[in-house]
């Protein structure tokens, strides 16, 4: 019985199709017309000798991604020190418990705007 259930599910399954594509290399040229100068001696003049060449450049389609490689450790450290002696500054007693660490994780994430992160 289970024989007939594994051909029923073999059967009626969607068979999976694979595209298979081949990948896409374009490259954006554009051509430069360059020049060198032979020097030459008094018997034989020097010539100017001109040529092009096709150059690589990006394409308009393509965009490179924009990093974003602003570091703001030292205004969180900062900032942290700074919001946590507040806090601490600021509270009484039993307070101090929750408001130094609130304070630190406020000045951290303040200092790291101000950092420019």
């Amino acid at each position: 019985m289970k024989f007939y259930y594994l051909i029923l599910i073999i059967c009626f399954s969607p068979i999976i199709q694979v595209k298979a594509t081949t990948p896409k290399s374009v490259t954006c040229t554009r051509t430069e017309y360059r020049e060198e100068y032979i020097p030459g001696t008094k018997s034989n003049p020097g010539y100017v000798n001109s040529y092009e060449v096709d150059v690589v450049i990006p394409c308009e389609g393509q965009r490179k991604a924009e990093i974003d490689n602003n570091d703001c450790s030292e205004g969180s450290v900062i900032g942290g020190i700074l919001g946590a002696g507040i806090a601490l500054s600021s509270s009484r007693g039993k307070d101090r418990f929750w408001a130094v660490p609130a304070g630190g994780t406020a000045g951290a994430l303040i200092g790291c705007q101000v950092d420019g992160g």
